[in-house]
This record gives C-alpha cells, sequence and structure tokens, in this order.
C-alpha cells in the first residue's frame, strides 16, 4: 500500500475466481485479449523465416490457405500455433516435401480449438450467450452456442437444467409445452446419454428459441413474494380455511365458502387473498402464444366476479 513493492503477476483464469480478494482491492487489472487471426499469421511468418529459432531450416515455407487455416483455428493462442505449425513442419518434412500444405495443418490440430474453460470466464460467457440467444429467439446463436458447449465438453445436465429454467422463466405461459419439452430433452438425456442425447438437446433448444416469449411468470412470482413480505400478519380467511375434521365448522372454517362448480360458468365471486393482500394483482399476462387466449379468458373471468382490470 506504501508502495515499497510493486507485483506484476499474470494468469490464465479470471483473477476475481482466483486471486484473493484484499489483493484485488489494491490492484490495477489488465485485460488481454485473444490475439487476432492476422496476428498469428505474422507470428507464423517470422517463425517459418527464422533458420535459428525457427523453422526455416526445416521447411521453405507453407501454402497460402494452410497458414490461413491455422491462424484462424487457433483462437489466438500463440503458444498453440507454434506448437501445431512444428507438427506440421515435421510431417511435411517427414512426407519429403518442402512447403507445409493444408492436410498437414489439419492433422497436425487434429480438431478445430474450442476456446473454453468449465470452471472460469467462458463457462459463465457461453452459457450466457446461449441463454440470452434462446430469450432473443435467434435458433442459430443459439446452436451455435450449445455446440461450442458440447464440443468443449461442458456438463450436458448442466445445459438441460438452464434450458428448463428457461422454459419457465422467458417461454412461460405463452407456450406451457415448452416446460415439458425442456423436461422431455433432460430426461433423453438421462435415458440415452451423449452423443445421441445431443439430438434432444438441440431440439429443445430450437424449440425454446423460436416459441413466443412471456415473462409473466416471473413477475407474477416476484409481486407475491414482494407482497407476502409486505403482510407478514395475514391468516387464511375463515371461508378458506380447512373444514375436514370434527368442529372445525363450529370454529367457523369453511363457513361461507361457494363452491365455483355450483355456478355458471365455474367461477362466482369470493374472497381468496388474505384481508392484508386483498385487491393486490400479482399477475399479469401476456400478449404473445397461448397465454394471450388465456388473458382473455382471465379478463371475462375477472368482469363477471368484479375484479379490476389486470393493466
Amino acid at each position: 500500500e506504501h508502495g515499497t513493492v510493486t507485483l506484476i503477476g499474470a494468469t490464465t483464469e479470471n483473477p476475481f475466481f482466483e486471486v484473493n480478494s484484499p489483493l484485488i482491492s489494491r490492484a490495477s487489472l489488465f485485460r488481454l485479449e485473444p490475439l487476432a487471426p492476422e496476428d498469428v499469421g505474422t507470428l507464423i511468418d517470422r517463425a517459418l523465416g527464422d533458420a535459428e529459432r525457427g523453422l526455416a531450416g526445416i521447411v521453405s515455407g507453407i501454402a497460402p490457405e494452410a497458414r490461413n487455416v491455422l491462424a484462424d483455428r487457433v483462437g489466438g493462442d500463440a503458444r498453440l500455433a507454434y506448437n501445431a505449425l512444428e507438427v506440421a513442419a515435421l510431417l511435411t518434412s517427414g512426407r519429403g516435401r518442402a512447403e507445409i500444405g493444408l492436410a498437414e495443418v489439419e492433422e497436425a490440430l487434429q480438431r478445430r480449438v474450442v476456446r473454453y474453460d468449465k470452471g472460469g470466464d467462458q463457462h459463465h460467457d457461453v452459457i450466457s450467450a446461449f441463454i440470452k440467444s434462446l430469450r432473443g429467439s435467434d435458433p442459430d446463436a443459439a446452436v451455435y452456442w450449445l455446440e461450442t458447449m458440447l464440443t468443449a465438453g461442458e456438463d450436458p445436465e448442466f445445459i438441460a437444467r438452464r434450458m428448463v429454467v428457461l422454459a419457465s422463466e422467458d417461454v412461460g405461459l405463452a407456450d406451457p409445452a415448452a416446460l415439458g419439452v425442456a423436461v422431455a430433452a433432460a430426461q433423453a438425456l438421462a435415458f440415452v446419454g451423449l452423443p445421441e442425447a445431443a439430438y434432444a438437446l438441440h431440439e429443445v433448444a430450437l424449440y425454446l428459441a423460436t416459441a413466443p416469449k412471456s415473462n409473466s411468470v416471473k413477475r407474477a412470482m416476484e409481486a407475491a413474494r414482494d407482497a407476502v413480505e409486505a403482510t407478514p400478519g395475514a391468516v387464511v380467511p375463515p371461508h378458506l380455511r380447512g373444514d375436514g375434521y370434527r368442529g372445525a365448522r363450529s370454529l367457523g372454517h369453511g363457513v361461507g365458502y361457494r363452491y365455483p362448480h355450483d355456478y355458471p360458468g365455474g367461477v362466482v365471486p369470493q374472497q381468496y387473498l388474505p384481508d392484508a393482500a386483498a385487491g393486490r394483482v400479482l399477475y399479469r399476462p401476456g400478449q404473445e402464444g397461448a397465454e394471450a387466449r388465456r388473458a382473455e379468458r382471465l379478463a371475462e373471468v375477472d368482469r363477471r366476479v368484479g375484479r379490476p382490470p389486470r393493466e
């Protein structure tokens, strides 16, 4: 704190996860972004042009297409680019050729590199991008991020759980079947496992992305929580109390309760909220998909029983 010691550190992890909080509070943080493909290309050229420390003594160069593929597929990781380039150069030399070709680069890389850390930034950032793509009704982005996670080895049960949550939180009553579809995909994952369950995961991702959206369930839940916290002393009205035991009626339990099925349309004016919360409107239906039809029926019920409009 007095400037006696200057500590400079570097980490590939998120410092907010891995570094002591008091140290973080006294530090200036600089985030280094992955190299752009053109920067990686410059490093490739430098390595191939240096005979003493580079690969100029092994190969004469690299084909333009192979160079572009290598620069693009390492995800901005210079160390990975150098390692793959060295392997490709050795493969090329062993085959009696002078110039690294696309086949050698593909063989050196083995598979497309996916930058992903299951316990750090990428874990949180990619699932966030996935959920926001579903919520934003972008099926292309949704399956892109889903495949990113599956390719990188993310826990598929974690992905399935997040989609079950989204089915209620963001699709909700606009398409009540969405929750069942999401749960079915989670069950399919448990039943058949990967890789076959990837079909079910992609199916539900596309379903959720293209479904109409409503967050009325979330809003109603939050409003109900606020109402409960605001009325700590609320008690159940006598006519709603249980009367399934001897003597309950003598205490007034259930007295005056109106059985809705005895009335036209199955509805009857009657107070269901406690006195402390009477008159509160907690659920405001959305106007998308199936919920729009539900909203019309609820408006009619409200009119018949004398409840205020749900603006």
